[in-house]
């Protein structure tokens, strides 16, 4: 009788039959387990490991909400929201998916309207570079957010968040990108903006 498949090899077997999908243009990636974590919860790694990251401090590490999300950090807020309530926590996703990065910016154009009625696009900014060999873009997105807590593709009812900023990164790579969105309350994402940018110009090969 052969042996076992390690459960690691027997995951990505499973994976592979669950959820190979093509959605809205997006095909997720997933890999084996969690992402590797080294030396404490602020640092992980993307696209199968080959690339290091370090979260601000400060950033909680936080099961991800949905399966195609890697890693996920709560971002903390301070102050209240207009209605005096406390201001919700961003929040930063990380996942692979497919895609090219223009079709992707332009999905995220769409998850906001400007409260003038202006163009989304417009009003966003965008900006290339390179970092531990690989292309990086960097969105800068404001306005009127449609939230889909349970995801861009599970359906359910939309929220409106006003006066939401998404800050977002896209690392490309030879197996396809990966996204790297933070996203919240303008203010909050304005006080922590300088780390973001500081985290997604630090990464470093890991192997």
């Amino acid at each position: 009788m052969a042996p076992p498949l390690p459960s690691c090899v027997a995951g990505r077997v499973l994976a592979s039959v669950a959820l190979v999908c093509f959605v809205g243009g997006v095909v997720p990636r997933t890999t084996c387990g969690q992402p590797a974590v080294a030396e404490g919860a602020g640092v992980f790694t993307i696209a199968d490991g080959a690339i290091s990251l370090e979260a601000p401090a400060g950033w909680q590490r936080v099961q991800p909400k949905t399966g195609i999300v890697e890693t996920e950090f709560s971002i903390p807020s301070e102050g209240k929201a207009a209605d005096g309530a406390p201001l919700a926590a961003g929040r930063m996703t990380v996942m692979g998916a497919g895609g090219s990065v223009e079709a992707n910016i332009e999905r995220w154009y769409g998850q906001f309207t400007q409260p003038d009625g202006g163009s989304t696009k417009d009003a966003s900014t965008t900006k290339k570079m390179k970092v531990a060999g690989r292309d990086v873009t960097l969105v800068d997105i404001a306005g009127t957010y449609q939230d889909s807590p349970g995801g861009p593709f599970a359906g359910g009812k939309t929220i409106q968040r006003p006066a939401y900023r998404m800050l977002a990164a896209i690392v490309e790579g030879p197996d396809g990108s990966y996204f790297l969105k933070f996203y919240g309350p303008a203010s909050t994402v304005e006080q922590h903006a300088d780390g973001f940018r500081r985290m997604i110009e630090g990464m470093v090969p890991a192997k």
